[in-house]
């Protein structure tokens, strides 16, 4: 699988998970807190794999692309802050619907800036080949990836 390929893949399984979320009855804690820990799991494993494999690759085979490598590295570090508050919030607080809400609105800003403006610009800097070797090093990546945000040091500098 190619690494845009993969990385899309990732953005659609959050955006279901979203999307549940969305759904559920106010008073259903359990399963928001369920869906919380899923969503907490998976942004923080695609965002790693993110800044450690694909974007150092694009930055290298784009180089006009560097300002969105950067912006996309910053609006992470927001995103998993966002997790680690998350992580540790209760489902009950008033507080919890809201801070969903808001992580929501910043990834899906986030999924849409990379797939429409920046994915295409990518796909044509690296090639077929090499974007099916850095999927398959990401996929490798991704399972040893870490999964609790308050276990990610910061790439923003």
């Amino acid at each position: 699988m190619d690494g845009i390929v993969l990385l899309r893949e990732d953005h659609k399984t959050v955006e279901k998970l979203f999307k549940r979320f969305e759904k559920l009855a106010d008073g259903a804690f359990a399963e928001k807190r369920a869906i919380a820990d899923e969503v907490i799991e998976e942004l923080t494993a695609h965002a790693w794999i993110e800044e450690q494999i694909f974007y150092p690759a694009a930055r290298e085979a784009a180089p006009e692309t560097s300002d969105h490598v950067l912006e996309s590295v910053e609006e992470h570090h927001v995103v998993v802050w966002m997790l680690s508050e998350l992580k540790g919030a209760d489902p009950k607080d008033e507080h919890f619907k809201a801070k969903m809400a808001v992580l929501m609105e910043n990834v899906r800003h986030h999924v849409e800036e990379e797939e429409q403006d920046w994915f295409p610009v990518i796909r044509k800097a690296l090639g077929r080949n090499r974007l099916t070797e850095l999927g398959e090093q990401m996929q490798r990546a991704k399972a040893e990836a870490p999964r609790d945000p308050l276990k990610v040091p910061s790439a923003s500098k």
